[in-house]
């Protein structure tokens, strides 16, 4: 059974998690500060981590999506991603985006499972804004895929 709650006050933020979506610890710092972090245990075990971040009156972004190597291919990032859109709806937002490179190809085959739908490309978005080159699959993380999700806050 996995339990989704915002992280609490006392818990360290589990950067060794975020970092597994997200190569830059400075750039996870900028955006925990201004979000909401939700993290995911089994029993006692952190296993995965989302951040929430406002845009607008009515949108907020999913910043980061990550599982705890071992509980990867589990279901768990799909449970996030539904976790995060009721969160979403809960606080009468009415569109909730994502992004993630070119060369993340699991991940964009989850988020359009999860319905989100392709909005835009922002192209060289990763080489202008990291130092180093990512890589994944054999593809160079060049350009940010951003899709989103509307719907009707009740």
């Amino acid at each position: 059974m996995i339990q989704i709650q915002p992280l609490s006050r006392h818990q360290s933020l589990p950067m060794d998690l975020l970092l597994l979506a997200d190569p830059s610890k400075e750039k996870i710092l900028a955006y925990v500060q201004s979000g909401s972090c939700y993290v995911a245990f089994h029993e006692q075990d952190m296993i995965g981590v989302y951040v929430l971040s406002s845009r607008s009156q009515h949108t907020v972004e999913i910043m980061n999506v990550a599982v705890k190597e071992s509980w990867q291919g589990k279901g768990i990032g799909k449970q996030l991603i539904h976790h995060a859109i009721a969160e979403a709806k809960a606080a009468g937002f009415h569109t909730v985006e994502i992004g993630t490179g070119n060369s993340s190809i699991h991940q964009l085959a989850l988020y359009q499972k999860c319905g989100f739908r392709l909005t835009s490309i922002d192209h060289d978005f990763f080489l202008k804004h990291y130092d180093e080159p990512i890589y994944e699959n054999g593809i160079q993380c060049m350009d940010m895929v951003r899709l989103s999700l509307a719907f009707q806050a009740d």
